[in-house]
């Protein structure tokens, strides 16, 4: 995209948010999937506020937020980043809420906390009829209800790829794998080659933080089961959850997984990636842009491509929904200029500048069919087919000790610690009664 055309689109963007609401693109008083008919309270206050963050990696985050400063003199937004680990994060703004500290205004929201900060009114009602949620993906507007009300808008989407060596597939004469099977055959056949002999067959992220509760929630529906049923129920006492637990304690115990995998985290298993130490890798979208940079961060720049995840029998692979949302905090001055600038970043030319700069999947879903965005990111179509089947972890109002107790399990099985299914057992009987 031309940066003049880029230019514009923001500067549309700017005076979209200046416009009244309902001349910036209403639903037209939809009232989205789960219902919510009544009317949000109205948000009063303008002034300065904060934007609270993981890690802007992009700085994209921070362009976009001065443009709106430049824009608003008088309702700036200052960014206050957390730290790296999704878990930390989570801690901070739920120490933040306790105290009724109104040092946080607009907060950031990984997909799953929705039903903890909408019960325990940390977050605010929003007024669902003023951010034209038809068009964005279905699935990414439900993480942001709770008892068929809107507490958060979706910003950022996502779901789990499969990140592959194609030039060295290409030389075995294989493609992307469709099973655990191909895909530990395929890693057998690369090594094979001089240039695939030192390197590792396959990495997740396997730290003990919400990474792991994500790829165990991957593992357990790719085998047909689920971490609680349609009706909220605990269901990891089965047979299918047991058979993918099992495949990540097989890949630990057969080399399948390089060692040090069970101290990945995101960011670990993408450096790795880009040094050229993995054949495959299971991964979130944002890693393509910095994996293709030619600054010479990244040692495999034009030589991956992405796949849906594995499956363990015959089907293909599931994939956690994940993301992150815009909410307010219920003590928060200033509401109404946080509604604005949610309305703002999350306008089609603010994700669009966004998909640009990280690779980050978009909410909106014109933009997975735009032809000159999937020239530039390919992968768009894959991604937004794993996004509308991608399966949710479990929504709980304890959704913190629910993580806890996932993350116990599934560590204390590929580590050794037990075995899987008294692990499995363990923790049936916990989520019986934290999601009671």
């Amino acid at each position: 995209m031309a940066g003049s055309t880029r230019t514009g689109l923001r500067m549309a963007a700017l005076a979209c948010v200046a416009l009244l609401a309902a001349s910036c693109g209403s639903d037209s008083g939809s009232t989205g999937s789960t219902g919510g008919t009544g009317a949000a309270p109205a948000l009063e206050g303008r002034g300065d506020i904060t934007l609270v963050t993981g890690k802007d990696t992009s700085n994209n985050m921070q362009r976009l937020t001065d443009e709106w400063n430049n824009a608003h003199p008088t309702e700036k937004v200052r960014i206050v980043e957390l730290p790296e680990s999704a878990d930390a994060q989570r801690q901070q703004l739920v120490q933040n809420a306790q105290v009724k500290s109104d040092a946080y205004t607009i907060l950031t929201l990984d997909v799953v906390w929705t039903a903890e900060f909408a019960a325990n009114r940390w977050a605010i009602e929003l007024p669902r009829d003023q951010f034209g949620l038809e068009n964005f993906l279905k699935p990414a507007v439900e993480t942001g209800e709770y008892r068929g009300k809107l507490y958060a808008v979706p910003v950022y989407s996502d779901a789990g790829l499969l990140f592959y060596r194609k030039d060295l597939l290409d030389k075995v004469g294989l493609t992307a794998p469709k099973t655990w099977d191909e895909l530990t055959a395929a890693c057998q056949k690369v090594k094979a080659l001089p240039e695939g002999a030192n390197m590792s067959c396959y990495t997740g992220q396997f730290e003990k933080y919400e990474g792991l509760t994500v790829n165990f929630d991957e593992a357990v529906h790719t085998a047909g089961g689920a971490i609680v049923n349609e009706a909220g129920q605990p269901t990891v006492d089965t047979p299918q959850a047991k058979a993918g637990l099992d495949k990540l304690v097989e890949g630990f115990k057969n080399g399948t997984f390089p060692q040090k995998a069970i101290t990945f985290k995101e960011e670990d298993g993408r450096r790795s990636f880009q040094a050229g130490e993995l054949i495959f890798m299971r991964q979130w979208p944002y890693q393509w842009a910095l994996a293709n940079k030619t600054d010479g961060s990244s040692q495999v720049a034009g030589k991956f491509d992405v796949a849906p995840l594995p499956g363990v029998g015959a089907g293909p692979g599931a994939a956690s929904l994940g993301g992150h949302n815009f909410a307010i905090s219920a003590f928060a001055k200033n509401k109404a200029t946080a509604l604005d600038f949610i309305k703002y970043f999350t306008t089609d030319a603010a994700e669009r500048s966004n998909l640009l700069a990280t690779s980050q999947a978009p909410t909106r879903a014109n933009l997975y069919d735009d032809p000159e965005l999937v020239k530039q990111f390919p992968y768009l179509p894959t991604l937004k087919e794993a996004i509308m089947a991608a399966k949710p972890r479990p929504k709980a109002v304890r959704y913190g000790d629910v993580t806890t107790a996932i993350q116990e399990a599934a560590y204390g099985a590929i580590t050794g610690a037990k075995d899987s299914g008294t692990a499995l057992k363990e923790l049936q009987t916990k989520l019986q009664d934290l999601l009671k």
